[in-house]
């Protein structure tokens, strides 16, 4: 009796065979949520810039070929990644644009080079798939969601040049949401606060001083932990699904109650 009601309690956010394509999926944050797309029975489309390191992590993961190479920050790459998506599996359903990087220069010390540097990886390659993605996802009635951050909702002491440049996300999530609602696409975004995976900032940083780390999430943090991966990407991908289906134009946090905006 106990095993039934569990069975019609489990949510089936009804991804199954549906073609996702996660950016920045070689490594980090991107990987883990395109295991939790697999878990859901999605056709997971890996991407990165490092071929021979799709290669490996897609025969690991049972996904061999199903793979794109580019620079996002380039829109010719873009637009070619598309092509090949619609060429090869005929539609896409499901964005999610993860690719940026948060290393960059103290505040104070930026210049235009490495502002423009820091934009593209955080902002241009999420526009630029974005909209090279339109006609397709407009078809599928699809759903994009990109990964931001809490910096670009709260100043948290991080590079100047990552907060600005996730902030700029932040306002393009919700400005080009209604556009896109027209044709029938949900756009979202998710901040998350401090996570750990392996490799990550914080997985250094509790090697450097635990007790530091410790002191800052019993301060500043509700949840007085780190977030992890996992979490941050069962969040996508529900979010993606249509079982969020009246959520577009939005930026949620995901931080355990960190920032107080």
């Amino acid at each position: 009796m106990v095993v039934g009601w569990q069975k019609a309690c489990e949510m089936n956010l009804e991804l199954k065979q549906k073609i996702v394509l996660v950016t920045g999926s070689s490594q980090g944050l991107g990987l883990y949520i395109a295991k939790e797309f697999i878990k859901e029975g999605a056709k997971v489309i890996l991407h990165g810039r490092d071929i021979d390191k799709l290669e490996k992590i897609a025969s690991n993961l049972g996904l061999e070929g199903n793979f794109v190479v580019g620079d996002l920050t380039k829109i010719n790459d873009c637009e070619r990644i598309i092509s090949q998506i619609i060429s090869k599996y005929k539609r896409l359903d499901v964005l999610i644009c993860n690719v940026g990087s948060g290393s960059s220069v103290p505040p104070g010390e930026e210049n235009e080079i490495e502002m423009q540097r820091v934009f593209d990886l955080n902002f241009y390659s999420a526009f630029n798939m974005v909209h090279k993605s339109r006609e397709a996802l407009s078809l599928s009635k699809g759903s994009i969601v990109c990964i931001s951050s809490i910096c670009g909702i709260e100043s948290l002491g991080a590079p100047l040049t990552y907060s600005v440049s996730k902030s700029a996300l932040n306002s393009f999530i919700k400005g080009i949401s209604r556009p896109f609602a027209n044709q029938g696409i949900r756009v979202n975004g998710v901040a998350p606060g401090n996570i750990i995976f392996e490799g990550s900032v914080w997985d250094r940083k509790m090697t450097e001083n635990i007790d530091k780390v410790n002191k800052m999430l019993n301060k500043e943090v509700s949840l007085k932990r780190l977030g992890e991966a996992e979490e941050i990407a069962s969040f996508v991908v529900f979010l993606s699904s249509n079982k969020a289906a009246f959520a577009t134009g939005s930026v949620f946090v995901v931080d355990g109650g960190q920032i107080r905006s």
